[in-house]
């Protein structure tokens, strides 16, 4: 476990995939946000 956490960000270097880029995208231009009264509406366009 210590080892898991001693590695700053810095350190740790990621390579998302393609497909998972596109889909996080695209999720985020379906996204809307639509404020109420009291709460915020989160609606997916798709």
């Amino acid at each position: 476990m210590a080892k898991l956490y001693s590695k700053t960000s810095s350190q740790i270097k990621l390579s998302p995939k393609t497909e998972t880029l596109k889909f996080l995208l695209d999720y985020s231009k379906a996204l809307r946000v639509v404020d109420g009264n009291k709460e915020k509406f989160k609606i997916v366009l798709n």
